[in-house]
């Protein structure tokens, strides 16, 4: 009879530290009925009670993950969203176009530096500074 209790205290135990991280780790849209600090003492403080609580009607039920129950309602399509900022196509356009950027006005800053130490050069050396155009990129 020992180990039954033993079993039992174990499982509730488990099912304690299961819906605890499951409460912790929800996203605040997943919460519902109650705040999440409340979930949060509830599972504590009534741990079998508490943990069935919060798995029946604390969280938010995910529509079209796993398998369906029998008689449950078709899955509702959402729009597919990047699981990274990697996997954006938006995200890499945006990183290239800044990148562009940057690598256009670093080579506009050396030419301006190129043609004023040029010109520095023409002055020390006594000739006049080129009056020739140059071509802008």
């Amino acid at each position: 009879m020992a180990r039954l209790y033993i079993l039992l205290f174990v499982v509730q135990v488990v099912l304690g530290v299961c819906a605890l991280i499951s409460c912790l780790s929800a996203e605040e849209d997943d919460v519902r009925h109650l705040p999440r600090i409340v979930w949060v003492l509830i599972i504590l403080f009534f741990p079998l009670v508490g943990s069935i609580a919060w798995f029946v009607a604390g969280r938010e039920r995910r529509i079209g993950t796993g398998t369906p129950w029998p008689g449950s309602r078709p899955a509702q399509h959402q729009p597919a969203r990047p699981l990274a900022p990697d996997d954006d196509p938006e995200f890499l356009r945006s990183i290239e176009e800044r990148s562009r950027k940057d690598d256009q006005e670093l080579f506009r800053r050396w030419e301006e530096d190129l043609r004023r130490r040029e010109d520095d050069l023409r002055r020390r050396e006594g000739e006049p500074p080129r009056e020739e155009p140059r071509p802008e990129v």
